[in-house]
């Protein structure tokens, strides 16, 4: 430290260095006598400029300013599953502890993770193996549901020359001694440190051509999203982003869940830690936690550690990947990271762009996207990273920058309509705004695995849906006596799929979480009715006939009526569907 290396000036986060020549770009480090976390973002001839990740309330011009000679960075090692941290990855729950309260005191010195809990650990290799990058030197029990696999961080190789016995560690002994090139010997610990804004590397990215399934049907069945994906969830207040991405969470076939509560309220936040709490999860019968980090950084924490956050949340999911497991990280709210960009970019008196965000936002939002991929790690395992990032377009305009820079950046873009959402329909996503690009690498794999059909099924129904918006055009202008029995007929059957198939009952047992097998069964009782109602209109039968026996209206309730482990019930309704039908051709004609 030099003697030089004291605050200067204080606007709100961002503290300035004036005449220091001891800081790097990106460099962590410790403001005041407190200690607070902040980190270096600009530096010139005369100033160092430095957001502090903590409220800065009591910091005066002169107090001490303190490198750390390492970038932002975060914990990685045991320990992290079933944990709630704050933007800068703080146990939350080991800072109440330490002061007794439920706020976050500044400068709270509290390890990421517990250094004091032994684990359980099974060491793996044996002296005289050859170490590289990413290679898997023990393993440990994390939680009853995940194994914690002790890699080499990147980069460091070497050979080993000393092995400890299988037994209790903390994650700071040393469990492995490895020689590199040069002979100098290095400690292998159960952690390691990496800094958040650097991707982790792999050997590879894979093709996207496997899918996240979700039980949602809108989105598994008219708008898949693969793993190591990407999707925006836009909409406007009350429209059901956070209960849409609570939902993914919940049921997605990803081995571990990182949510991360960017700048949301803080009552959301104690709802999801709550009911992630109570939630079991399908998979194990275990509590849905196992298997969960949550990051809650919400609406009145330190506007700085929101910017930091996605970065934490997603160096944690790559970590996971590394060992070979499919990771999902939900980013509640990307337009308050964005938020937070635009207020220390005016700090910093950067000149604005559109709407006050700072120039460089699309390249931000890029960074964060990119590094979502399905990949062959450097250990040879496989692992992805999802990342389904909600928006918060204000008054609900998708024309504002942070929704039109996702959308470059994406290739899922489910947009929440507000009148679905007022009008009960979960999830409200509007299937006629919404897109997904990633048809053409998933479709093979659908084929495979539930049969060509599938797809035409598909298919026909998005037909109907798109038929039906036409139609109701028409029907606004002049209602819907004029059409004919084939157009009413459109119109009958989307109002089954939109009720009886797209919308779902979140608290409904055999609706909430509903597999592919089912899907695509109700998808064909669905277009079997409608194909045996179009043959009977074309010979002059009236759609009021029809629509008389209650076929439709059944139909609209089979989600509840034919339980997930049960689906042979299908075939008596399509039995129920030509009997009925047949009978009123009969009785027609007679």
């Amino acid at each position: 430290m030099e003697k030089n290396d004291v605050i200067f000036g204080i606007n709100g986060p961002v503290v300035t260095v004036k005449n220091s020549r001891t800081f790097s770009m990106m460099e962590m480090v410790y403001v005041g006598e407190q200690r607070l976390v902040g980190e270096v973002i600009k530096i010139t001839d005369k100033a160092t400029t430095i957001q502090v990740y903590e409220e800065t309330t009591g910091l005066k011009p002169g107090d001490i300013v303190v490198g750390t000679g390492a970038p932002m960075n975060v914990l990685l090692g045991p320990g992290i599953m079933d944990n709630i941290f704050d933007g800068i990855e703080r146990p939350l729950k080991e800072i109440e502890k330490l002061t007794k309260s439920p706020f976050i005191s500044r400068g709270a010195a509290v390890s990421s993770l517990d250094p004091e809990k032994k684990w359980d650990v099974h060491i793996t290799v044996k002296v005289g193996d050859k170490l590289k990058g990413g290679d898997i030197y023990a393993t440990l029990p994390e939680t009853k549901i995940i194994e914690h696999r002790v890699m080499v961080s990147p980069k460091l190789s070497g050979e080993v020359v000393k092995v400890a016995k299988d037994g209790k560690y903390k994650i700071h002994d040393t469990v492995v001694v490895i020689k590199d090139k040069d002979g100098k010997r290095i400690d292998l610990t159960l952690c390691q440190q990496w800094p958040i804004r650097t991707p982790r590397p792999v050997n590879k990215k894979m093709p996207a051509d496997i899918p996240l399934i979700t039980g949602q049907r809108v989105i598994d069945t008219l708008l898949p999203i693969s793993k190591g994906g990407t999707a925006a969830i836009p909409g406007g207040f009350g429209a059901g982003k956070t209960m849409t991405q609570h939902q993914l969470a919940k049921w997605c076939d990803a081995d571990i869940i990182v949510y991360v509560g960017c700048g949301e309220r803080g009552n959301e936040m104690s709802q999801v830690l709550q009911e992630f709490g109570e939630l079991i999860d399908p998979k194990s019968g275990r509590p849905m936690t196992d298997r969960t980090v949550l990051i809650a950084n919400t609406s009145n924490m330190p506007v700085a550690a929101r910017e930091a956050s996605i970065y934490t949340g997603i160096t944690l999911a790559e970590y996971y990947r590394d060992m070979g497991y499919h990771c999902a990280i939900m980013a509640d709210s990307t337009s308050r990271w964005a938020e937070a960009l635009r207020e220390i970019s005016g700090r910093l008196e950067e000149m604005p762009a559109e709407e006050g965000f700072p120039a460089y936002l699309p390249s931000r939002l890029s960074e964060f996207y990119e590094r979502a991929a399905r990949v062959e790690n450097l250990n040879g395992s496989e692992g992805s990273v999802t990342v389904i990032g909600a928006v918060s377009p204000q008054g609900a305009d998708f024309s504002e920058p942070v929704t039109q820079n996702t959308k470059r950046f994406t290739r899922c873009f489910w947009a929440l309509d507000k009148s679905l959402a007022y009008a009960r329909h979960y999830p409200a996503i509007n299937w006629m705004t919404s897109y997904s690009e990633y048809f053409t690498d998933l479709d093979p794999w659908f084929e495979n695995n539930q049969g060509r059909d599938f797809i035409e099924y598909r298919n026909k129904i998005n037909a109907i849906l798109q038929e039906e918006n036409k139609l109701m055009e028409i029907v606004k202008l002049i209602g819907a006596d004029v059409l004919p029995d084939d157009q009413k007929l459109i119109i009958e059957t989307a109002r089954v799929i939109r009720v009886g198939f797209l919308q779902q009952n979140a608290f409904h047992k055999d609706d909430t979480f509903v597999p592919l097998e089912k899907q695509k069964l109700m998808m064909k009782t669905i277009l079997h009715l409608h194909e045996v109602a179009e043959g009977l209109i074309a010979r002059n039968i009236p759609i009021s006939r029809i629509t008389s026996l209650g076929l439709f209206d059944k139909l609209t309730k089979m989600k509840y009526d034919i339980p997930n482990n049960n689906l042979e019930l299908f075939k008596n309704y399509e039995k129920e569907i030509d009997e009925a039908l047949n009978s009123a051709l009969t009785a027609e004609f007679n």
